[in-house]
């Protein structure tokens, strides 16, 4: 076990000496999060675009059939057909509207932390430059942006966490989808 760990303690990455390089791995870091979180918001807006046709095509459907059933009142073997196909069909819409607005509260919750995250990469691009010009003048600050950097890779370590807790989430909706269980959207 110890072996193990001496080993581990050997190869972790020596630790960032040029506090601007630091700087500039945390903000690509940054946008390359924030490029996926703009992939997701892309895919959650042709999900709702394809739910908004589904939505319209049962609602279409459902017209059709009260018409239907209003030309079929009285025959015995069409109405349980017709009443059966109704609550198929709205059972659809129901469920295609609750992921819409599920897609629309993801949609927007992923462009808050794509917003987010491009006021922390501009404030972080600021406080580079400030940085680079403290640097040029003097390097009077160099403890103090060594603590930044240690502090902005625990802010990265966090939202790695925080990623693959949503990824499990995912996931485990899409397992539950497959298996045909519904989980309210939170």
């Amino acid at each position: 076990m110890f072996d193990w760990l001496r080993k581990r303690l050997r190869r972790s990455p020596p630790p960032v000496t040029d506090p601007l390089a630091a700087f500039d791995q945390l903000i690509e870091d940054l946008e390359r999060q924030g490029a996926g979180i703009r992939k997701s918001a892309a895919t959650l807006l042709a999900l709702k675009g394809d739910l908004a046709r589904s939505e319209s095509r049962y609602a279409q459907r459902l017209e059709e059939i009260d018409r239907r059933l209003v030309q079929a009142r009285g025959d015995v073997k069409i109405t349980p057909a017709l009443e059966r196909d109704r609550s198929q069909t709205e059972a659809l819409l129901h469920s295609t509207r609750e992921s819409f607005v599920r897609a629309e509260q993801d949609g927007l919750l992923l462009l808050e932390a794509a917003s987010d995250l491009g006021q922390r990469v501009a404030e972080l691009r600021a406080e580079r430059e400030s940085a680079s010009a403290r640097l040029a003048v003097g390097g009077l600050m160099s403890s103090a942006l060594r603590e930044q950097v240690q502090r902005f890779e625990k802010v990265l370590a966090v939202d790695a966490a925080r990623d693959e807790i949503e990824r499990a989430h995912a996931l485990a909706n899409i397992y539950r989808e497959e298996r045909g269980t519904t989980g309210k959207p939170e």
